[in-house]
């Protein structure tokens, strides 16, 4: 462990939790509606992702994990009080999801399946927000997607070891976080883009 790759994943854990700040101070003043099914499920799945990871021996990129445990838990516990309830099919399946994972673990004794169950289920989880982002700009805040981008990519400079199960998870965070980060900075540029790949007639 260099001191390099320790003091940018204890940055990019500390950076990841400051964008769920902002959004526990956008829940306190009424702006934001928080969903308790919803962050109940993340906080399971935010769990299994850091346990399994943990499991894996990631230790200089675990922040970003442990801060996806930890937001989702305190946005739950204040969706008790600001947010509202109900279940979707989606959120049962998502936790659905997440129970087959633990059993596969303890099936096979492997770490990184439960862990690569939880990325799939926390993508599916992710493409709505995709959507959203992509034709309805206005529906999201962009400060907070671009600190929790900005952490995303400190926290590829604490990957020391590049083996699959350490560094897949910090890729797929990247990707996925700079996706959302691009369509709402840049939603002219990605909207040309997909224009200019359209074959013309």
């Amino acid at each position: 462990m260099t001191e390099f790759a320790r003091i940018a994943g204890l940055l990019a854990g500390i950076t990841s939790f400051a964008s769920f700040l902002l959004y526990y101070i956008s829940i306190v003043r009424g702006k934001t509606i928080p969903n308790r099914a919803t962050w109940f499920i993340l906080t399971v799945v935010g769990t299994l992702i850091c346990t399994s990871y943990y499991s894996l021996g990631a230790r200089d990129t675990i922040w970003i994990p442990v801060s996806y445990v930890i937001g989702p838990l305190i946005t739950f516990l204040l969706s008790i009080k600001y947010g509202e309830g109900g279940w979707t099919n989606f959120d049962r399946w998502c936790l659905f999801g997440s129970g087959v994972s633990l059993f596969f673990w303890w099936l096979f004794d492997s770490a990184l399946l439960a862990l690569l169950i939880n990325i799939l289920i926390d993508l599916f989880g992710m493409l709505p927000t995709l959507r959203k982002s992509y034709l309805r700009k206005e529906s999201e805040e962009p400060f907070p997607w671009l600190i929790t981008f900005l952490s995303c990519m400190l926290n590829i400079l604490a990957i020391e070891t590049w083996d699959f199960s350490i560094w897949i998870y910090p890729i797929y965070m990247l990707i996925i976080n700079g996706a959302v980060f691009l369509l709402l900075y840049y939603p002219e540029k990605i909207r040309s883009l997909k224009l200019s790949l359209v074959p013309r007639v």
